[in-house]
C-alpha cells in the first residue's frame, strides 16, 4: 500500500485525493490497426502478382506496414482501489499512444514483486517495468541505469521533480530509480469516537498522550476488548517511525555499529508491547494474504470496531471522510513533533530487458509521472504528487481546498526522517521485522527482541569490513 525513511522533503510536496477520471481506450485499438495495414498491404501485393501473371502493367511496391508497437510487462503490489486505479492508468496510457503497449501484471504486495523479479532474473525472463527498487542489486548490475533513457525524452524535465524523491533514485551518483509516489505513514481516526469520550486531535499530538486516549475510547466486556482505542499497523515501521520521533538511530554516525538496542528503542517497543498485550487497548491484524492485514485493520475503524489506526497516506482513496479524519503521527513529549519516515514508491528498468523494451519502460514512466497524472494519482490515492509542477494544477489546488485531510501527508513530510539505506543488502531490516513480530504477537520483551536483532544485524555489518 501502501507501505513504508528520508531527507526532510521540501514544502513543495502537495497530497491530496478524488476519483480518477482519465480513462480511454486499451492499447488493443492500436494492434487491430496494424493488423488491418498489413492485411491490406498483403492483398495489394497479390492483387499487383496477379497482375502482372496476366501480362497487365507491374504495379508499384506496396508500401511497408506500420512497425509494431513494443509491449512491455509492468509489474506493481498494488490492490483494492489501488489496483485499479494502476489499471484505468495504464489503459490511459496505452491508448494515448500507439508506440508502446504496457500489460500490467498485478502482484500481491511490494515484497511478492521483488521475490517474483529475483526469479524472473534468474531465469533471463524479465518484465521490462518493476514497481520496486533495490540500490544493491542495482550495484549488482541486475537494474538498468535511467540517465541516458532520460536525456533521450526531451520534454521530461527531470529538474521538475521533488528533489528529495529522485535523490531516493540515485546509486552511485547514477539515477537508477524513477519515484511514481510518495508515502508517509499517517493516523486515521474516527470523529464519533473522539466525540464521544470527549477527546480532541490535539489531545493525541504525542504518543503518551494518544495511549491515554486510546485507554479512555477502548471498551471491554470482561477480559475481551470489544473496541479498540487504536490499531498499529502490523510490521517494523509503525514502531520504527516512533523511535525516529524519540531521536534513536539504525546506526551509529560513523556506520559502524547497529544501534537498535539503545534506550530509545527499547522504551519505545516496549510501551507498543504493553499497549496490545498487557492493557490491550491496540492491536494488530497480522498474516494473510498479501495486502489482507492492511484492510483487515481500515475495515476495523471503518465498521466501528476501533477508534483508529496508523496507516499509509496512500490509504486515503479507501476512506470515507464523512466518518474518519487524518492527523500527523504523534511526537513524544519534551521531544518535539514526529519525525516519521517519508519516501519515494520508486520504479526500475531491469538491465536484462531489450534496449526497445527499456526505451518504452521509460516511455511509459514520463507518462505516469507527468504533473497531470501525478496530480490525478495523488488526488484519487493520497500519495503524494512527484512533480513540483503539480502544485500549478488547478484541479490539485482546488481539491486540497476542499479536502484538509489530503494535506496531512504534506504538512508531516516537512519534518520526516529519510528513509534508512541498509548497507547489507536488506539483513539489518529483516532483523528489525523478526524482533517486530516478536514483540507485536509473540509478546516477547522489547529488549530481548533488541537485542537478539542487534546482535544479529551486528554479524552482517561486520562482514562489509
Amino acid at each position: 500500500m501502501m507501505k513504508n525513511a528520508k531527507p526532510t522533503i521540501a514544502a513543495t510536496m502537495l497530497i491530496a485525493i478524488s476519483l480518477l477520471t482519465a480513462c480511454g481506450q486499451n492499447g488493443g485499438s492500436a494492434n487491430s490497426e496494424n493488423a488491418n495495414s498489413g492485411a491490406s498491404a498483403n492483398a495489394g501485393a497479390e492483387a499487383a502478382n496477379s497482375s502482372t501473371a496476366a501480362g497487365g502493367t507491374e504495379a508499384e511496391p506496396a508500401a511497408a506496414p506500420a512497425s509494431e508497437p513494443v509491449t512491455i510487462e509492468f509489474w506493481y503490489g498494488l490492490g483494492g482501489k489501488l489496483g485499479e486505479l494502476m489499471k484505468t492508468q495504464i489503459d490511459k496510457f496505452n491508448a494515448s499512444q500507439d508506440e508502446v503497449i504496457v500489460k500490467g501484471i498485478a502482484q500481491a504486495d511490494y515484497s511478492e514483486t521483488e521475490k517474483k523479479l529475483q526469479a524472473a532474473i534468474a531465469a533471463k525472463q524479465v518484465p521490462a517495468a518493476v514497481l520496486t527498487a533495490n540500490s544493491a542489486w542495482a550495484r549488482k548490475g541486475l537494474y538498468a541505469p535511467m540517465d541516458e533513457l532520460i536525456a533521450a525524452l526531451p520534454d521530461f524535465k527531470a529538474d521538475d521533480f521533488v528533489p528529495t524523491f529522485l535523490k531516493q533514485g540515485q546509486v552511485d551518483g547514477k539515477q537508477y530509480f524513477l519515484p511514481m509516489y510518495g508515502t508517509t505513514q499517517i493516523m486515521y481516526y474516527r470523529k464519533d469516537a473522539l466525540e464521544k469520550a470527549g477527546i480532541k486531535p490535539e489531545d493525541m499530538s504525542t504518543w503518551e498522550g494518544l495511549a491515554a486516549a486510546a485507554a479512555k475510547m477502548t471498551v471491554k466486556d470482561g477480559d475481551k476488548t470489544t473496541f479498540y482505542g487504536w490499531e498499529p499497523m502490523w510490521g517494523s515501521a509503525n514502531m520504527i517511525d516512533a523511535t525516529l520521533s524519540k531521536g534513536g538511530r539504525i546506526l551509529s554516525e560513523d556506520g559502524k555499529t547497529v544501534t537498535i538496542d539503545a534506550k530509545e528503542w527499547v522504551d519505545t517497543w516496549e510501551l507498543f508491547r504493553k499497549w496490545i498485550h498487557d492493557d490491550k487497548i491496540m492491536r494488530i491484524h497480522s498474516g494473510g494474504q498479501g495486502w489482507e492485514y492492511w484492510y483487515k485493520t481500515i475495515d476495523d475503524v471503518m465498521k466501528g470496531q476501533a477508534a483508529g489506526y496508523t496507516g499509509s497516506s496512500g490509504d486515503q482513496g479507501d476512506l470515507d471522510f464523512s466518518i474518519v479524519a487524518a492527523m500527523e503521527q504523534p511526537g513524544w513529549e519534551g521531544v518535539g513533533p514526529g519525525r516519521p519516515v517519508a519516501q519515494a514508491i520508486s520504479a526500475g528498468i531491469p538491465a536484462a530487458a531489450s534496449p526497445e523494451q527499456q526505451a518504452a519502460a521509460m516511455k511509459w514512466y514520463a507518462f505516469f509521472t507527468s504533473a497531470e497524472n501525478t496530480a490525478l494519482w495523488s488526488m484519487n490515492t493520497g500519495y503524494i504528487a512527484v512533480r513540483q509542477s503539480a502544485l500549478e494544477d488547478p484541479a490539485f489546488k482546488a481539491f486540497g481546498e476542499q479536502n484538509p485531510q489530503s494535506q496531512v501527508p504534506l504538512k508531516q513530510a516537512t519534518h520526516g526522517s529519510e528513509p534508512f539505506e541498509d548497507p547489507t543488502g536488506g539483513k539489518i531490516n529483516d532483523a528489525l521485522t523478526i524482533a517486530a513480530d516478536k514483540v507485536q504477537i509473540e509478546n516477547v520483551p522489547a529488549a530481548q527482541a533488541l537485542k537478539e536483532a542487534q546482535e544479529t544485524a551486528q554479524r552482517e555489518l561486520d562482514r562489509l569490513k
